[in-house]
């Protein structure tokens, strides 16, 4: 695994009462995908803002590139990009119009400037639209050109904060490809989603905040692994429910829970059960299924398991 481009080592930052952060360390390798997870409030926007040098931390300090975020926040600034969760395009410009002015604000000289949007344009699929007011854009489109606008400079880092909110499945996809054509290019992109299966399918590490902390790091796979398999157990009758529950919460030392009528689903304990031995305890019990399976939690499930919250966040 490559040195890490961004790290950040025990940041603190509060505001009034509410503590944001308390501690967060997290450090993210060159030329790959982390993404962020965290219940509303855990504090994902802040460490953000904090590392595209939006905002200062009480204490502890992060480093992009080698440079830190408050002593060199020039110097940062130009190495990363950001693009927030609501599309900052102009509507009455067409695509390319958008892109030259960028380039312009970005103090590049005119000619570069249209070069590089052209070259932008036709990499990711819009040279078709590009002539076109951006109000006829779709919601995907717009993404995709809210997010090529980070890329005029070529940046070291990307945040993206939640690219695919409110997408349809094929819009959702075309930005999926794009951040992973990026990636392939050496960008490290710094991932922040409610989506699970986003994280799931574009993140090579994950890291799970909560409380203003990382309580848990690792690829989706590993985190996965914490929690165990799980099984699912379709009934014939949803009368002999009680009496599977308690066959499950033997096996699994927990109750399990309902997945509708005649469904139970539970949490397995890392202790080589069989799925032959748990079939022959619900027939003692009398208990006829329809279907049992045994399959990886998702990542879902473990966010959940991991931020099942006893207090609420101040």
């Amino acid at each position: 695994m490559s040195d890490p481009i961004v790290v950040a080592e025990g940041l603190r930052k509060s505001f009034g009462d509410t503590h944001a952060l308390r501690g967060l360390d997290l450090s993210v390798p060159r030329g790959t995908v982390c993404g962020l997870l965290g219940p509303n409030g855990a504090g994902k926007t802040t460490a953000v803002r904090i590392l595209a040098t939006l905002s200062a931390p009480d204490a502890g300090h992060a480093r992009i590139a080698g440079h830190d975020v408050v002593r060199e926040a020039a110097q940062v600034r130009e190495r990363i990009g950001l693009a927030g969760q609501y599309a900052a395009v102009d509507e009455k410009l067409t695509g390319r119009g958008n892109l030259r002015m960028f380039g312009r604000l970005y103090h590049l000289p005119r000619r570069q400037a249209h070069r590089r949007a052209d070259e932008l344009l036709e990499r990711f699929g819009l040279t078709e639209a590009a002539d076109r007011p951006v109000g006829g854009y779709s919601g995907g489109m717009r993404r995709r050109l809210d997010l090529i606008t980070c890329l005029i400079l070529r940046p070291e880092v990307l945040f993206l904060d939640e690219p695919t909110t409110g997408l349809d499945p094929r819009s959702r996809g075309e930005i999926w490809d794009s951040v992973r054509e990026l990636v392939a290019d050496g960008t490290t992109v710094l991932l922040t989603t409610q989506y699970l299966d986003e994280a799931d399918r574009l993140a090579d590490d994950v890291a799970v905040i909560d409380h203003g902390k990382v309580i848990a790091t690792g690829t989706p796979d590993e985190l996965k692994a914490t929690i165990g398999d799980r099984l699912d157990v379709v009934l014939e009758d949803p009368a002999t429910r009680p009496a599977a529950a308690a066959v499950l919460n033997a096996l699994a030392g927990a109750g399990p829970a309902t997945a509708g009528a005649d469904r139970l689903s539970v949490a397995l304990p890392a202790t080589g059960l069989r799925l032959a031995d748990i079939v022959r305890d619900l027939d003692r019990a009398g208990v006829a299924v329809a279907d049992v399976s045994l399959r990886r939690p998702t990542l879902d499930e473990v966010f959940l398991r991991l931020t099942d919250r006893k207090e609420p966040v101040r």
